[in-house]
């Protein structure tokens, strides 16, 4: 596996963990990726023997588009519920949830990544995590985005 899928495949799989629990933030209102690499909140999907396996890259990578998704989730959960008309930001499904998140932070901030390149990544990961059918939600909310962009 890619370095660079490697890490967005654990920063989904961390977005989901905290999207489940609720815990976004620690009690005191603070978000929660400043501790993910110091061992309070692991990454999810890997084990402690192989998170000392990883490259630095892949740890650094994951954790700046955990930070990214984090700060900015306001502005991109607005986002996703804007192109996803008939479905709920809260009634779709919780891993293409935070794959969105995770592809609309790298749409709106991280110009170097093509924008075909994160949709297949997020088709990628929808078939990788989520349910046989729900890549083509993902690719509609995504290519719906990417085309209105590109008319502006």
């Amino acid at each position: 596996m890619k370095s660079r899928h490697l890490a967005r495949s654990l920063a989904m799989q961390t977005l989901y963990a905290l999207d489940f629990s609720g815990r976004f933030y620690d009690s005191e209102g603070k978000a929660v990726y400043a501790t993910l690499l110091e061992g309070d909140i692991p990454l999810q999907g890997v084990s402690d023997s192989e998170l000392g396996q990883l490259e630095q890259d892949v740890l650094s990578y994951s954790a700046f588009l955990l930070r990214g998704v984090i700060e900015n989730m306001e502005q991109i959960d607005a986002l996703i519920s804007s192109y996803s008309v008939n479905r709920p930001l809260k009634r779709i499904d919780i891993t293409d949830r935070n794959i969105l998140r995770l592809s609309f932070f790298t749409l709106l901030y991280c110009p170097d990544v093509h924008p075909h390149i994160v949709i297949d990544e997020a088709v990628k990961l929808s078939q990788e995590f989520s349910t046989e059918r729900s890549y083509k939600f993902v690719n509609g909310i995504l290519d719906s985005y990417v085309r209105g962009e590109m008319k502006k």
